[in-house]
């Protein structure tokens, strides 16, 4: 059996003080450590980082590759995809394959509104914003610089209880938790909006979380079917409403973040093994779901 092959990359160049690929590394090894009955890998997970501020050689021509998955962790403050890259990614999914997207809060990972399809779904400050526009305020207090889209799910290093939305979507699946379904995901002070897109098609809400300041819901992922067209099957899609959900400072502070980052850590993650268990059956579920479907 062949693995999947999941490319893992941000939208920024190197650094050693950001959110670069290295800090993804508990993600990378976890994937990369499932095996199938007979031992053998089920992914084959390559990281990186853009290479530059220019077309990337990667991004801009994964259409022409031969990964089966695409994680892109957006984390610029805009100008992180390209014209060319955007419109890789888009055939990329029109080949079937998968694509998950994350983003933050405000406009941290703005580049993504430019992904054909998947891009409207993500709210911003500046661009595409929350058309409710009662949320378009301020839910984390305490962090002044940031802005909305903010909402506080709970300090980084600490958990967050989701609800699922019925019916629960199979990525929520987890045969391990007493009821059945995932019930933590990690936390992060200020998470950005995520929501339905009105052209979107095959699209919904599948958990939302709830503000530990405000009380206010907010939603925490989208996902897309898959859709048949003349020109074949578009790939399964997810956006996300953080990439802290996938970051090692979330599920382990002892990991250490970038120095710009204030807010003290909780350690809540540590204390509940449930919360730790519940995020890596999520991000299983995910590297299956989003596996080409075989014809």
């Amino acid at each position: 059996m062949t693995p999947i092959r999941i490319l893992m990359q941000t939208t920024i160049p190197p650094s050693e003080d950001d959110w670069t690929i290295d800090r993804f590394s508990l993600l990378r090894d976890y994937l990369a450590s499932l095996t199938d009955e007979t031992g053998n890998p089920l992914y084959e997970v390559t990281v990186r980082n853009r290479e530059s501020n220019s077309d990337d050689p990667i991004l801009s021509n994964i259409d022409n590759s031969n990964f089966d998955e695409l994680w892109l962790f957006a984390v610029d403050i805009g100008g992180g995809l390209t014209e060319t890259e955007c419109q890789a990614i888009a055939e990329f999914r029109r080949q079937g394959k998968g694509l998950l997207i994350a983003r933050d809060h405000q406009d941290l990972g703005s580049s993504i509104c430019n992904l054909d399809g998947v891009g409207t779904a993500n709210y911003f400050h500046t661009q595409n914003q929350d058309p409710d526009e009662s949320r378009r305020c301020n839910d984390d207090p305490y962090t002044t610089y940031i802005s909305w889209p903010n909402y506080h799910s709970g300090s980084n290093g600490d958990y967050q209880k989701i609800t699922p939305i019925e019916p629960t979507h199979e990525l929520l699946h987890n045969p391990n938790s007493p009821s059945g379904v995932v019930e933590f995901f990690p936390a992060h002070p200020h998470e950005g909006g995520v929501g339905l897109a009105s052209d979107a098609e095959n699209a919904r809400v599948i958990a939302t979380g709830r503000s530990k300041v405000t009380g206010r819901t907010f939603n925490l992922a989208v996902v897309f079917e898959p859709i048949q067209d003349d020109n074949g099957s578009l790939g399964r899609a997810i956006t996300e409403s953080t990439f802290h959900h996938f970051c090692d400072y979330n599920w382990d502070v002892d990991m250490g973040c970038p120095s710009f980052v204030e807010e003290p850590p909780g350690e809540g993650m540590k204390t509940e093994p449930r919360a730790l268990a519940d995020i890596k059956t999520y991000v299983r579920n995910i590297a299956a779901w989003l596996a080409p479907i075989k014809k």
